[in-house]
């Protein structure tokens, strides 16, 4: 009497199912890829690095999650971790988004400094945190890493970056787009010293990120598929009422026109940075 209608409850599925009650797979098991549509389970994600197995799509992973897979274990110091952004300008709201946005990302802004060793190369690095407002650059942000590069000057360390940013914060006005000069003069005197500075690219870079420390890098990795642009490609296209390029703006796109140097999967870059990092000590 139940084999052609849907059951009511739980009672008359247990008696379709011959008394075999359906299996019940909490949703937390899998994760699906957003590029390819298949479910991968959560644990193995993790373990590829929160790479998909099936289409290589290389899905976001936070901050200290990205200085643990690039450094050598318990070598890393972190550096000006009680710095905070204060509503400088007087911008109505701002308070309660900071705070917001430290609950989101854990962290008391949106880039991490250290110092470390990476395949026992002693260096400075910086990790950027795109849940904390989208990775934005604000006053702290820029001085965090303006103190990076001074440290690594005086101490003769190569800087290793990773970028991920919406740009500069609107919420800090002219402050934020300060940061922008400030931070590549610290690259420069860095530069100027003879010190190598590896930059690397991921999904999304853009804004006034892009347009000074991002891009200043004597070596520019990028993971694959990422963002990477000053002004977003549905700008572009608006004022310029043309179609753009497939692919426009993304990694493999900026490799061909030599914006950058590599295109590197993230279970590869610690190896990658690693031997660049030995060739140039």
């Amino acid at each position: 009497m139940f084999q052609f209608r849907k059951p009511r409850n739980e009672l008359e599925l247990i008696l379709r199912n011959g008394n075999k009650r359906t299996p019940s797979i909490p949703d937390e098991m899998f994760t699906y890829c957003p590029s390819c549509k298949k479910a991968i389970l959560t644990d193995e994600l993790a373990d590829n690095a929160n790479i998909c197995s099936h289409c290589g799509y290389h899905f976001y992973i936070n901050a200290r999650m990205r200085i643990h897979l690039t450094v050598d274990k318990d070598s890393f110091t972190e550096l000006d971790s009680e710095m905070q952004s204060i509503n400088v300008i007087g911008f109505p709201g701002y308070e309660m988004k900071l705070q917001s946005a430290k609950l989101a990302s854990s962290e008391n802004e949106a880039v991490i400094t250290g110092i470390c060793t990476i395949a026992g190369v002693r260096c400075a690095i910086f990790v950027m945190e795109g849940k904390f407002m989208m990775g934005s650059m604000g006053t702290v942000v820029g001085e965090k890493i303006t103190r990076l590069f001074e440290t690594a000057t005086e101490q003769k360390l190569p800087v290793v970056g990773f970028t991920v940013s919406g740009g500069a914060r609107m919420q800090e006005g002219i402050l934020s787009l300060m940061q922008m000069a400030k931070t590549n003069g610290a690259v420069s005197r860095h530069g100027k010293s003879r010190l190598l500075y590896i930059a690397v690219l991921t999904n999304p870079t853009t804004g006034g990120v892009t347009a000074s420390f991002a891009m200043a890098g004597d070596i520019i990795l990028s993971e694959p598929d990422a963002l990477i642009c000053f002004a977003g490609p549905r700008v572009i296209a608006q004022t310029t009422s043309q179609k753009l390029p497939s692919g426009f703006q993304k990694a493999e796109f900026l490799l061909q026109k030599g914006f950058i140097d590599a295109i590197v999967r993230r279970d590869e870059l610690r190896n990658v940075i690693g031997k660049l990092l030995m060739m140039h000590s």
